[in-house]
């Protein structure tokens, strides 16, 4: 059952995901992703009943408020895609959660292979509903190709460094993924990023920041940045 429950929150993860990048600036997506760490330590306190301090519910609050700056609900600029990507992050923790408490004894290649799987699946279902199949441009396929190859360098240098670095000092590289995406976004599809988006990046950053600062500091043997790992869009792309 958790392998089931991690595979449909991937598949409602990658697809929130999807969608709500190709309506909302990248840096935008990438800036809401940023409380997953947060989310996770939420979920794992209860339900999991793991010991959360004060601080780091402060730090879960205040990291939530400033999601609820990027996003906006009720204002001028608000998009309803906004929440299409919280949504992400809610996937993407169910995801984690379940992941955490699959048996040692279910091999790693059987989870990864499920998920790929039903990723195909999911892909054919929607075919229809999101306006059925394009034939692909050779731009279209050259970009397609480009992705590909610079998501399997990323996993690359991602495993290489979660097998020679200490995690308490790898996961706090997960935040230059949003500076990326801003600069990115800029350069290449000219979107420039308001004072809101950018107050509540900074709040966030700075509270999954001292979230993992506080883990270190009250010395868990396996915090929670480990079951999120560094990287911050759903696996399923």
């Amino acid at each position: 059952p958790l392998v089931a429950i991690r595979v449909l929150s991937e598949a409602g993860a990658t697809v929130s995901f999807l969608v709500a990048l190709a309506h909302l600036p990248i840096g935008s997506v990438s800036a809401v992703l940023q409380a997953l760490p947060l989310a996770v330590t939420m979920g794992a306190a209860l339900f999991f009943g793991e010991t959360v301090g004060w601080r780091r519910w402060l730090a879960i609050a205040i990291g939530f408020a400033g999601v609820m700056i990027i996003v906006r609900p009720g204002f001028e600029g608000f998009s309803v895609y906004s929440l299409v990507a919280l949504a992400s992050v809610a996937c993407c923790t169910v995801r984690d959660l379940a992941t955490k408490r699959i048996p040692q004894a279910i091999p790693t290649m059987l989870v990864s292979t499920a998920t790929a799987l039903a990723m195909t699946v999911v892909g054919a279902f929607l075919l229809t509903p999101m306006g059925g199949w394009t034939p692909m441009t050779g731009k279209g396929t050259a970009l397609l190709a480009l992705a590909a190859v610079l998501v399997l360098i990323g996993y690359q240098f991602i495993i290489m460094a979660m097998r020679s670095g200490e995690i308490s000092f790898i996961a706090p590289f997960r935040y230059t993924a949003l500076l990326w995406s801003i600069l990115l976004g800029l350069i290449i599809f000219g979107d420039v990023p308001d004072m809101p988006m950018i107050a509540g990046a900074a709040i966030v950053v700075g509270s999954g920041l001292y979230a993992l600062y506080r883990e270190r500091i009250v010395g868990r043997r396996r915090i929670v940045a480990e079951s999120t790992g560094p990287a911050m869009a759903p696996d399923g792309i």
